[in-house]
């Protein structure tokens, strides 16, 4: 095998770039993924597929770890990394998290139930959601999560009275955090920009009503208010949001003291780190956000004369995303051409269908999202063209890459790999024109290990009762 460098599509291999670590070329140019070659995973489980590289993963949860342990420990303070399972969460995903001392952070009663399908212990994981329901707070509540984030001041009445239900009170009381929207916009896209005030997450800070909410929380013995939750949104590439939330939080800390006398002792400062779909973005730098953001909270508790709280933060994206890659088969190869408002404007473009498209991933025709691809099981000839990767679906927005260059020769049965798919692929795949939703793949050191099995008919008919 020969390491990936020379080509510019694969130029980045490193940790925290497009492709997972370690992605290499067999002698005859095929890609290699987690040591296993990609024809032997379409061989065996067939395409459309997500391949998850274990090793990646770990290795990104490590890193989230270790930079924020030492720039609050610098700072006096301690941190808990939640991995955010929206992203994607599967009982052995949770099980690495937590091996790699990750915390999980749920926000369904469905995700809940694969975390302690996983056996991660009830205090280590935070439900979330801003329309919970009875039946999954009580869960939370028998599980004795860490946490429940609660997202509007009608949970406080909820939460409470299922907390008495259960047989909690003041002596045994359930730990709740306040979800706080801080006014402060940061993320690639508005529908993943969660912190303005006009949209359904979370109490806004302005007007006094995350003050207030915080306030009612303390009147309920049975609830043991931990503190305040902040998530800004996703995809930030900088630490100057989240160094602008962190300070209206602490800020919002302090004046909950000053009303109440109670400083409560921890913070949450979300997620949304980014990550690079494409060689041309840049990833966030972990380390130097996470010492930014203790030199931000350190700096702001000595201006607010307040002691440095816990801090917890939500990773997932840049944990799974860059892990996980894409395999498609291609079907039918088709040119077409687009005429212009005179003759010599007239294009032709290539459209290259593929097996999977908008039910195993619907972030290019929701967000606009754009990734990188290239043909994964031979080299090509060496003249490119420009082309546009779709999905077989009965839309004309499904498009997995609008805009890739492939070899001339591009052929039904070849294989395409589209990195940086770990995240809201698979958690976010439908059953779109009953299309089977695609299994996961685990691979380590060129072994293969089905994490979530591929869908079937049988599944299918199965909840149609007819």
């Amino acid at each position: 095998m020969s390491a990936l460098g020379g080509t510019p599509v694969l130029r980045e291999t490193a940790p925290g770039h497009v492709w997972p670590v370690g992605t290499s070329l067999t002698d005859d140019g095929a890609l290699v993924l987690g040591g296993a070659d990609v024809r032997e995973i379409a061989q065996v489980h067939g395409t459309p597929c997500f391949v998850l590289d274990e090793l990646t993963f770990r290795r990104r949860a490590r890193m989230f770890v270790g930079a924020f342990e030492q720039a609050f420990g610098a700072i006096g303070s301690g941190v808990d990394v939640y991995y955010a399972g929206k992203s994607f969460l599967s009982v052995a995903v949770a099980r690495w998290a937590r091996e790699e001392g990750l915390r999980v952070d749920t926000c369904t009663g469905g995700e809940l139930a694969v975390a302690l399908r996983a056996d991660v212990p009830g205090a280590e994981i935070g439900l979330h959601g801003n329309n919970k329901s009875d039946d999954e707070i009580a869960r939370a509540i028998e599980a004795r999560v860490g946490r429940i984030v609660l997202d509007s001041p009608a949970e406080i009445e909820r939460v409470a009275r299922l907390a008495a239900i259960a047989g909690r009170d003041e002596t045994d009381p359930v730990p709740v955090m306040v979800r706080v929207t801080t006014g402060i916009h940061a993320g690639g896209h508005e529908f993943i920009s969660t912190a303005h005030e006009d949209q359904k997450f979370g109490v806004p800070l302005a007007g006094g009503a995350a003050l207030a909410t915080l306030e009612a929380v303390l009147a309920h013995p049975a609830l043991e208010l931990l503190g305040a939750h902040s998530h800004i949104g996703s995809q930030i590439q900088d630490a100057a949001a989240f160094e602008a939330a962190a300070r209206a939080m602490l800020g919002l800390r302090a004046d909950l003291a000053r009303s109440s006398g109670v400083l409560v002792p921890e913070l949450d400062l979300g997620g949304g780190y980014g990550i690079a779909y494409t060689p041309e973005d840049v990833p966030i730098d972990v380390d130097g956000v996470a010492r930014a953001l203790a030199a931000t909270v350190r700096d702001a508790c000595a201006e607010l004369g307040t002691s440095v709280p816990r801090i917890s933060i939500e990773p997932g994206r840049s944990i799974v995303g860059p892990a996980g890659v894409t395999l498609y088969s291609v079907g039918v190869v088709k040119a077409v051409t687009v005429g212009g408002a005179s003759d010599d404007e007239t294009a032709v473009r290539t459209y290259v269908s593929v097996d999977g498209g908008m039910s195993d991933n619907i972030r290019p025709a929701l967000y606009g999202a754009r990734y990188l691809g290239r043909l994964a099981n031979r080299p090509g000839d060496d003249a490119s063209l420009r082309a546009r990767v779709v999905g077989k679906h009965c839309e004309s927005g499904d498009i997995v890459l609008p805009d890739v260059e492939l070899p001339t020769d591009v052929t039904p049965g070849d294989l395409i790999a589209v990195p940086a798919t770990g995240a809201y692929g698979r958690s976010m795949a439908s059953n779109y024109n009953h299309v089977l939703r695609p299994p996961v793949i685990g691979v380590k050191d060129g072994e293969l290990r089905v994490l979530v099995r591929r869908e079937t008919e049988d599944d299918l008919l199965a909840l149609d009762l007819g």
